[in-house]
């Protein structure tokens, strides 16, 4: 990440003499963006940049910058830069938490492709902008002058990675920010379909032998939903094998689940037993004949984000007996009504989180890692009800907040610290 700044290096940077100048443009270049201010009081000043191709006379009439859990893509005026007059510079800075992490992207408009004239009706007016901020995705890019790796969206879209002086370390993804080599060991790795009979589909399956056991049979297996994230979009392999060598993770076998598409995602994950059954009766069977691992509830993780944080306590609730260590990252523990989170006032809760309160008898053994993000409130809400409910039922539950957002950057620190956490008593 950037070196912290002192303050005012914004300000020197932007009434230099040469401001905009290749030299001035290589100077920033090798600071590194976004650059990171001392700043008065708790909080740093983060500053972005974007070189207009246009030179001083840009065809660019705003540039639209989109940070996750930050900035308002849902405003009809979300956060524009600021242009330098008569130069390639725009500009834009927040103050932020020390501790905060998250991904960005920055979106170049043209004249075209400014906001409509959004319409009175309320409800008119909010489909207009988000048909309006969708049609902009194409035209988002990562940050040129960002050093580190970009990572990927669902639809393969490049983002950019801020990390503040003091966001938690995500040690095993140094390889991955520095641009060093993630590929997954071909020898270590089976890429398969599954062809479900009990589910009536296919999908891609990842599935991920680390570190060296003398027992392979013993191995844990951790099941990771929305496995293409972690399989191609922010590839996890590199991770897990630095953090198995240095003995933070055992040797294991991991297990990435494709989900096809959004239409199977919004209905496999959300609390679905069929699925479940699929896995255990025709996936787990024929992920053992290619490499072995344990069947020991205790040695087996369920992790999962969002949707997938949902499915991964409701597997773990419902098959105790073979889904022990769960890991729910942002669990939409709204469903099926997102009105909940919308208004806490009414004290109503999940399906899921009904369930657990209504249970007599809990799964004594289960043990539950939760996180969520600080910008994420209406989610951090409902992991609250969740992490009251399971605390009340007796259940082994460790949870813990973040600095950021819904947000794959940070999900992907969670997801080595909670499979760290659920399966230590096995290194």
């Amino acid at each position: 990440m950037p070196a912290l700044q002192p303050a005012g290096t914004v300000a020197q940077l932007l009434a230099a003499s040469n401001v905009g100048q290749p030299e001035w443009w290589q100077q920033l270049a090798e600071i590194g963006t976004p650059l990171v201010e001392q700043q008065t009081g708790s909080d740093v000043r983060m500053s972005y940049f974007w070189r207009d191709s246009g030179g001083s006379q840009p065809q660019t009439v705003q540039v639209y910058i989109d940070v996750n859990g930050v900035t308002d893509h849902h405003s009809q005026q979300p956060e524009t830069m600021q242009h330098l007059a008569g130069t390639d510079v725009w500009y834009w800075s927040a103050a932020i938490d020390p501790r905060w992490r998250g991904s960005y992207s920055l979106i170049p408009v043209n004249a075209s492709q400014l906001p409509p004239d959004f319409s009175q009706d309320a409800d008119t007016a909010r489909q207009q902008q988000r048909a309006w901020w969708i049609s902009l995705f194409p035209l988002a890019i990562a940050d040129p002058l960002n050093p580190l790796r970009p990572h990927f969206t669902s639809r393969r879209k490049a983002l950019s990675a801020a990390h503040m002086p003091d966001a938690p370390v995500q040690q095993g993804w140094r390889t991955f920010d520095s641009g060093g080599d993630i590929d997954a060991d071909a020898a270590r790795l089976h890429r398969f379909h599954w062809q479900s009979r009990l589910l009536g589909n296919q999908r891609p399956i990842w599935l991920y032998t680390s570190g060296e056991s003398a027992q392979p049979e013993q191995r844990p297996l951790i099941i990771v939903l929305d496995g293409q994230n972690w399989a191609q979009n922010i590839p996890i392999y590199a991770a897990i094998d630095q953090q198995t060598a240095a003995g933070q993770l055992p040797a294991a076998c991991w297990l990435f689940i494709d989900v096809i598409d959004m239409a199977h995602r919004g209905q496999e994950l959300p609390c679905n037993p069929h699925f479940w059954k699929a896995v255990q009766q025709e996936l787990l069977p024929l992920s053992r004949r290619l490499t072995p691992f344990s069947d020991d509830a205790q040695r087996t993780v369920v992790s999962g984000q969002s949707y997938g944080g949902l499915a991964a306590l409701y597997a773990g609730l419902h098959w105790p007996q073979r889904f022990g260590r769960i890991l729910s990252q942002s669990g939409s523990f709204w469903w099926p009504d997102v009105n909940i989170m919308h208004h806490p006032e009414t004290d109503n809760t999940g399906w899921l989180t009904k369930q657990v309160a209504r249970r007599q008898q809990s799964a004594a053994t289960l043990k539950i890692f939760m996180e969520s993000g600080s910008t994420e409130e209406d989610i951090g809400f409902v992991n609250q009800q969740m992490l009251s409910a399971l605390t009340a039922a007796s259940l082994q539950v460790a949870y813990r907040e973040y600095i950021g957002g819904h947000d794959p950057l940070c999900w992907r620190g969670g997801l080595i610290d909670g499979v760290q956490a659920l399966l230590k008593d096995t290194l």
